[in-house]
């Protein structure tokens, strides 16, 4: 009779344990979505401020169509760019092009002194700060989910209800350059 008692209640904190790290792996997983939806809410913002830069730097960057051309694609790429690896990558092309588009911009002293161009340059470098941030913020949480998923014995109730591994929002391309955010300082 003690041996079913011990026998049951080890079934019962076995049962218990399996809950409690499903729960874990779930919430774990629900975080690393509001991280990436936080990255999305950036990259929005990022994405509407870009047309108005152009808007703003086509009347006085006339010979300059290829480089307002390269942000514009650019920016549609990183709009259409699906899944965390291919975002990234999308990204670090228009963060390249951004700095481009700046460095022309620095030739041209009007420009550099118009209240709409320093207005959507200060509201695009807290944009690119935030988007740093969230980055950072999503890449913990993945790599602690990932940590949970990939750990014993957490690793066996993830296996059972197929918890995947998410992948990290990483720069693609040159890492060196695209870690460092667009200068928009004149």
């Amino acid at each position: 009779m003690t041996a079913f008692y011990v026998t049951a209640a080890l079934l019962v904190v076995l049962v218990i344990w399996a809950i409690a790290a499903y729960n874990s792996l779930v919430r774990m997983v629900n975080r690393a979505k509001e991280a990436w939806a936080d990255i999305d809410v950036q990259l929005k913002r990022r994405y509407d401020l870009i047309p108005n830069l152009v808007e703003t730097v086509k009347g006085y960057m006339q010979h300059e169509r290829t480089t307002l051309e390269k942000v514009t694609s650019a920016r549609v790429a990183a709009m259409d760019a699906g899944g965390v690896e291919a975002k990234g990558k999308a990204e670090n092309m228009l963060t390249g092009a951004l700095k481009s588009l700046f460095a022309v911009a620095e030739a041209y002293p009007d420009l550099k002194a118009n209240q709409n161009f320093l207005e959507l340059q200060r509201e695009l470098s807290d944009t690119e700060n935030k988007i740093q941030s969230a980055r950072r913020f999503y890449n913990t949480n993945v790599r602690d989910l990932n940590t949970k998923i990939q750990s014993f014995p957490s690793n066996v109730i993830a296996g059972m209800f197929r918890f995947e591994p998410r992948e990290f929002f990483e720069l693609g391309g040159s890492e060196a350059a695209a870690r460092e955010p667009v200068k928009v300082s004149f």
